[in-house]
């Protein structure tokens, strides 16, 4: 049975009932993953034609509206079929792994922001944009994506306060310096892909500050020159933090222009009023040849993916994870 594979145009055969990233790994094609169980994300690609079965549905969330998107990991292959896979010098693999961490400090960012730096135990490989699962205790554990980068000493989160919310709860009033904390990862598809040299559009809700600001670290750890234009998005001044760093990094990266979005009290001198989507659409005519990073809400990451596709984005180019709030 015959699979194309896209974009390099490479035949490969497999038996009916193969599964997909062994096959692709088999046949040395050049492709991310991590947990090898479904949760990560990490092995998206595409079915352009042909039919695949899909065992990851039920395991992943819808895949950012992207027709087609699959999990390379849960995927079966059922008959001829043609695979669009990430381009393969973006290939990443970190395993999925799980290290032991202690609290190394608890601080406040915003009303209803903690900062959370962890201690770990030994190093965590990751790529900048992805996350971790952090377990406190049990029945106490949610993802959260690092703001620090790769080899950093110390790994930093940035915590959301959800009403009923009991582990964020549980971090801003019982967790302690010195608590231990378990850390699994690495997760997610969006992180940072160093060898483009087109621009940048980085979108953070909220806490989505925090990948992208690893995202835009990254980038200029790894000498990217890169126009970026990153667009935070808060509901109120009360909830807006990170201007220090984002300062700071456009010291660094002479090509990042930054925009501040407030949907209600927008001080007019700094900020803009309205929704991130609302300021792209205002600001960029075409997206053509630019990576999109989008962390946030789904709400959020849903419709600026719409704006981004009408504005002529690479589907494949639109790198988002988003925070899902119900649960712990």
């Amino acid at each position: 049975m015959d699979i194309l594979v896209q974009p390099l145009n490479r035949v490969i055969r497999v038996a009916p009932g193969a599964n997909l990233l062994e096959a692709l790994r088999a046949a040395q094609v050049p492709m991310s993953y991590s947990c090898l169980s479904g949760r990560c994300g990490t092995c998206r690609c595409r079915v352009l034609a042909g039919d695949v079965l899909d065992g990851g549905r039920a395991q992943q969330r819808p895949l950012d509206g992207m027709d087609g998107a699959l999990l390379a990991c849960q995927t079966y292959l059922t008959g001829p079929c043609t695979i669009e896979v990430p381009a393969p010098q973006e290939a990443v693999v970190h395993r999925a792994c799980i290290v032991k961490a202690r609290v190394a400090a608890i601080e406040p960012l915003a009303r209803d922001v903690r900062r959370l730096l962890l201690r770990p135990a030994k190093p965590l490989a990751f790529s900048p944009g992805q996350y971790a699962q952090l377990t406190f205790a049990p029945g106490l554990s949610r993802p959260y994506s690092m703001a620090s980068l790769p080899g950093q000493e110390l790994l930093e989160f940035h915590v959301q306060l959800m009403p009923r919310g009991r582990t964020s709860a549980h971090i801003a009033g019982r967790l302690r310096v010195g608590d231990a904390v378990r850390v699994s990862g690495p997760l997610g598809a969006a992180y940072l892909r160093p060898r483009h040299a087109g621009p940048l559009l980085c979108v953070a809700g909220g806490t989505g500050l925090a990948p992208i600001l690893c995202v835009i670290r990254g980038a200029v750890a790894a000498g990217m020159r890169n126009p970026i234009h990153l667009y935070v998005g808060v509901r109120s001044p009360g909830d807006l933090y990170g201007l220090d760093w984002i300062e700071q990094l456009r010291r660094d990266h002479p090509a990042l222009v930054a925009h501040i979005v407030v949907a209600s009290g927008a001080n007019p001198a700094t900020q803009r009023r309205g929704l991130v989507t609302q300021a792209i659409a205002q600001d960029i005519a075409s997206l053509h040849g630019w990576r999109a990073y989008l962390r946030g809400t789904p709400p959020m990451v849903e419709t600026t993916t719409l704006v981004a596709l009408g504005k002529g984005i690479d589907p494949m180019h639109v790198h988002a994870d988003a925070f899902y709030m119900q649960g712990n």
